[in-house]
């Protein structure tokens, strides 16, 4: 659950995608991020925090992944990275599957705070982790979830479902992942099939 720490870390997550690149070392990458205070953090601490969630997302991916973050459009970019989100969080992931893509497919496209009430209340019948969370830290990981949508442009400011539209660049550096995680996008499978071709 430590993705509170921040929403989808855009910048954070572009400068260390080239810093590795062009390294090809993650302990290289990290050491230069706190050498230089890259994120401008205002604490050390804060520093470490976030290149830690950073990094922890970036690992997940391919290389290929890792180069569209780094060269690609913003919209590209935005894509990989919820790719990187729900990838690194199990939570996150089912949220995306079981909620919104549900949502999508059947045309209901706004998103409401009870959507997410109910998929947390059942999560919490098999997680006892999830009941156990302080109010103050169930109503800091919803709102941290719904801001991360609204950054990767899943949802809109407003939350509403917003289809993703997929380069054929993005499309193959999904369909090259074997976690099939596409699915986590508003996609259909005939959309997601005619991007891949």
């Amino acid at each position: 659950m430590s993705f509170t720490v921040g929403g989808l870390l855009y910048q954070e997550a572009v400068s260390a995608a080239d810093l590795y690149i062009k390294s090809k070392d993650w302990a290289n990458v990290r050491e230069e991020i706190l050498k230089t205070n890259l994120f401008q953090s205002r604490t050390q601490n804060s520093l470490e925090r976030i290149c830690r969630e950073v990094l922890s997302r970036l690992k997940l991916l391919s290389s290929e992944q890792l180069k569209i973050i780094q060269t690609g459009s913003r919209q590209e970019q935005l894509q990989i990275l919820w790719i990187a989100v729900c990838k690194r969080y199990s939570f996150i992931r089912d949220f995306a599957i079981e909620v919104i893509r549900e949502k999508f497919l059947l045309m209901d496209y706004p998103l409401t705070e009870e959507d997410y009430t109910i998929f947390f209340d059942t999560k919490a019948e098999w997680h006892e982790e999830l009941e156990r969370l302080k109010d103050s830290t169930k109503k800091k990981l919803k709102q941290v979830l719904f801001r991360i949508l609204r950054e990767a442009e899943i949802t809109s400011e407003v939350n509403i479902i917003l289809p993703s539209i997929l380069t054929k660049r993005v499309a193959r550096a999904l369909v090259s992942d074997k976690s099939e995680l596409y699915i986590v996008l508003p996609v259909s499978d005939t959309d997601f099939k005619e991007w891949v071709k």
